[in-house]
């Protein structure tokens, strides 16, 4: 394949996960506006938020094994139509049941956006380094969808209302899915595996009731519990489980994932705290709100590909320590000023750094022919520490903003150490 077709792929399946992750945060600078008409309590404004990442988090790995199995095109295509219509849905809201339903169906079209877009382009970049610098785009592009959103959210409910934040994406929607019934060809895995339903209903068990524990009620934590006894136990005995727990025993995958939940949960906790804090307290309207924020836009858009540079020169450590360095000095300087741009800065700085070398290894850690299911794995880790940071939104912000970016710190130099001594033992036995 040309390289200029590969890289028009690659634009074609950026476009889709932005609008995945603006989705997320988008509505963030929205909410003040979404309760004041509909009259949300707190917990409630939550639940606008968290009813997409939870859905996206729980569906994502059944939809990049469905894609791996009847064709990534097809189930592609079947999202954005899915993410259209809940789109236009939530744009019609009349009630918070209507607009948490609608919001539902966003994340179901969602999760068969984000990684089924990057199986595609994995599937058409097969060259390591090339790989490298184009997920670095993509991670850019989603690092900068996740941040953007709240200056677009406050542009769009500043002028014509919080309603149009919606009727946005189907303009979009309706140029990507012209573009890809042309120049996106089919694929589908070689060896496709049988979708494990009852390991699907569990991970959904399981994340939800985390986040309902958060949000309403510790007792839900009871019912998380139970679910990932049951679901450690089904997925070990099944043989085509929806997420392969060895994978968890390799140092790399299981750093990549525990740092992909730490930046997404500093990342939405910030989004959802921050804009709520500057309208709320500080008295900023929805565009201003948006406008101190950003600086993070800004950041890791411009951090996110020299990243996937780097990734592909000297691998992922490097930038892994500098996305936790910037992500916790971000946190200490919310402590000293909640307003001020620096920490959005920072924070932007960490975002930007973190996501190529999440994802690269997290696809790397799986054969091509599972790569459907790799970025299921990768995405869904994103969008489970999205919905942890919207529910501890309202508890804590600053100190988990550190904590967070520390975790990232000692999980890559942890991962790295752990490398060297398996190169120098393979290095003995040659």
């Amino acid at each position: 394949m040309e390289k200029a077709r590969r890289w028009l792929i690659l634009a074609i399946c950026c476009t889709s996960i932005f609008l995945v992750g603006l989705d997320t945060t988008v509505v963030n600078v929205a909410l003040p506006s979404i309760a004041a008409e509909l009259g949300l309590d707190i917990g409630q404004s939550q639940w606008v938020v968290d009813s997409y990442t939870l859905v996206l988090a729980s569906l994502l790995m059944t939809s990049g094994a469905l894609a791996d199995r009847i064709g990534r095109r097809r189930v592609f295509r079947l999202g954005l139509v899915l993410f259209a219509i809940g789109s236009a849905a939530c744009a019609l809201a009349p009630s918070i049941e209507w607009l948490v339903a609608a919001r539902v169906a966003q994340g179901i079209g969602g999760s068969m956006l984000s990684p089924v877009a990057l199986a595609i382009v994995v599937s058409a970049i097969t060259d390591p380094r090339e790989r490298a610098q184009a997920i670095g785009v993509w991670a850019s592009v989603f690092g900068l969808s996740m941040a953007a959103g709240p200056v677009l959210g406050g542009l769009l409910t500043t002028g014509p209302g919080w309603r149009t934040v919606f009727w946005a994406n189907l303009p979009i929607i309706a140029v990507v899915l012209v573009l890809t019934a042309v120049h996106v060809p089919e694929s589908r895995s070689p060896k496709p595996r049988r979708v494990d339903v009852l390991g699907q209903i569990l991970l959904t068990v399981i994340i939800g009731s985390t986040v309902a524990a958060l949000i309403e009620d510790p007792l839900f934590w009871i019912g998380a519990g139970v679910a990932m006894l049951i679901f450690v136990k089904v997925e070990k005995a099944e043989t085509e489980p929806l997420m392969d727990l060895r994978l968890f025993g390799r140092p790399s995958f299981l750093g990549a994932v525990t740092s992909a939940v730490a930046v997404f949960a500093a990342l939405n906790v910030t989004l959802l705290a921050g804009t709520l804090y500057l309208q709320e307290t500080r008295g900023l309207s929805p565009l201003d709100a948006g406008l101190t924020i950003l600086p993070m836009a800004v950041a890791a858009t411009v951090f996110a590909p020299l990243s996937g540079y780097a990734v592909g020169r000297i691998g992922p450590t490097v930038s892994l320590v500098v996305a936790g360095l910037g992500i916790a000095a971000g946190g200490i300087l919310f402590l000293v000023d909640p307003a001020g741009p620096g920490a959005y800065l920072l924070l932007g700085v960490g975002v930007g750094f973190a996501n190529a070398p999440i994802t690269n290894t997290a696809v790397n850690g799986l054969p091509p022919s599972r790569s459907g299911v790799a970025g299921g794995i990768a995405s869904t880790a994103r969008q489970v520490g999205a919905a942890l940071g919207v529910a501890l939104a309202g508890h804590v912000h600053a100190p988990l903003v550190v904590a967070c970016g520390l975790a990232v710190v000692v999980a890559a130099i942890a991962t790295d150490r752990t490398r060297s001594r398996t190169e120098a033992a393979s290095a003995v036995r040659l």
